[in-house]
């Protein structure tokens, strides 16, 4: 069954009743969610293996994590969550998917540096909430500049 006639009976049993803009918005929302989840799964566990299979940095670990959960992303991201303009190159749309996830990547490492070395919280907690800080600014940022 498609993602969207699931949604649609979703809102029915649960008796909501969106404009089609709204609707299309929520559902779009729930793809990014689905892929943002799997990609944070794929980011999570390599991050784990490269910190306690491979006894890398964390730091560094956390970058692998995230460059490859990034390719993911972007892949899911451009065919199936974003309404990706036409008009732009795919060249052009990689390189703003990139440039944001770079910025992103920055976050994620601040947030990583701040709550592992300074605060002393687990690498495994603060990749969390790096992960949900990272995840709005990713959603905002694609929407705005993809579509």
């Amino acid at each position: 069954m498609k993602l969207e006639k699931l949604f649609d009976k979703l809102c029915k049993i649960l008796h909501l009743n969106f404009k089609d803009k709204t609707k299309n918005l929520l559902l779009q929302m729930f793809k990014f969610l689905l892929v943002g989840g799997l990609a944070f799964v794929i980011d999570y566990v390599t991050l784990i293996i490269c910190k306690e299979v491979f006894n890398i940095p964390v730091l560094i670990s956390a970058a692998i994590a995230f460059t490859i959960s990034v390719i993911f992303n972007y892949i899911l991201s451009v065919k199936w969550v974003f309404d990706v303009d036409k008009n732009k190159s795919e060249k052009k749309n990689f390189i703003i998917f990139i440039v944001f996830s770079v910025i992103g990547l920055g976050l994620t490492e601040l947030i990583m540096w701040f709550g592992v070395d300074i605060i002393k919280i687990s690498y495994l907690i603060v990749k969390i909430i790096a992960t949900a800080i990272v995840m709005v600014f990713n959603f905002v940022t694609r929407k705005l500049f993809l579509e």
